[in-house]
């Protein structure tokens, strides 16, 4: 009880809009096409808050860059939703960008387990974090960044308050303003959108903004790094049917080169870089 009463102290001495009352009522009472076109309006204010936040995140994508040229990994770490949508964005590191799967890494409160089910109250243990990224051997290289749509997530402040400590570049992004996540991160990204249509229900506007700035930060980053060409993913993992078709596509358009020639070159190279580049008149 007296951590619960803490967290309510520490979370309404804030201004939290993500908890302000939704602009509409009565939502049971409206027909089907009034609740999509209301979500749906909401929704179109997500863009212009995160544009908003572009200076903050060029901030975030360049410590990134940096460390991750030394030899660094990014690690997110959240809580429901925002840990959530930090694993997916790590676990498509790999098959976009051809990375090892240890150079983006996503960690939740309450482990793998909590990807499909809430584990209770994990998100309130202020110490876990820390530890989950200590079995990562983390070091001065890497960066870690919280995801918390409150910015009040107990987990996230300790993580990014140990890593501080430690000596390791922080981020965090949020959708509140002045939270205590913000301000346990050395280069924090706020992103405002406002009340949810359903009120709290901050895997909507909120969770969206947070995609959308993951989105940035991982592609971004890849880019920086080398593992884009043009603007092809010729590095990625060919571990479908479609993936290997886009890569023959690929080799074909950047050699003006046959179906067949493509194909025995992807065969060959066993990947679409390797093709292109080995293939390439200068």
């Amino acid at each position: 009880m007296a951590a619960i009463r803490k967290f309510i102290s520490i979370t309404y001495s804030m201004k939290r809009i993500t908890e302000s009352d939704s602009s509409y009522d009565n939502l049971e009472n409206m027909e089907t096409g009034e609740i999509l076109s209301s979500i749906n309006k909401e929704d179109q204010t997500v863009p212009l808050a995160v544009a908003k936040a572009i200076p903050a995140i060029e901030k975030l994508v360049d410590v990134i860059i940096n460390k991750m040229k030394a030899g660094g990994r990014l690690f997110y770490i959240g809580a429901g939703t925002s840990g959530r949508l930090g694993i997916l964005d790590a676990s498509e590191c790999p098959p976009t960008f051809g990375v090892d799967h240890n150079t983006v890494i996503g960690l939740i409160a309450g482990g793998d387990k909590a990807i499909r089910k809430a584990v209770e109250f994990a998100e309130d243990n202020k110490t876990q974090a820390w530890k989950d990224l200590l079995s990562y051997n983390i070091g001065k290289n890497d960066v870690v960044v919280g995801i918390a749509a409150s910015g009040t997530t107990p987990y996230v402040i300790g993580g990014l308050e140990e890593a501080n400590r430690n000596g390791l570049e922080t981020g965090c992004i949020v959708c509140n303003e002045g939270s205590p996540v913000a301000r346990s991160a050395r280069h924090p990204v706020e992103v405002v959108v406002g009340p949810e249509f359903v009120t709290g229900s901050t895997r909507m506007k909120a969770g969206t903004a947070q995609k959308l700035v993951l989105n940035m930060i991982s592609t971004s980053v890849m880019i920086k790094l080398g593992r884009v060409k043009g603007n092809k993913m010729v590095d990625m993992q060919l571990s479908n049917t479609k993936l290997v078709d886009r890569g023959i596509r690929m080799i074909m358009n950047a050699l003006k080169t046959d179906q067949e020639t493509a194909e025995k070159l992807l065969k060959e190279f066993g990947s679409v870089r390797k093709a292109i580049d080995g293939n390439q008149k200068v």
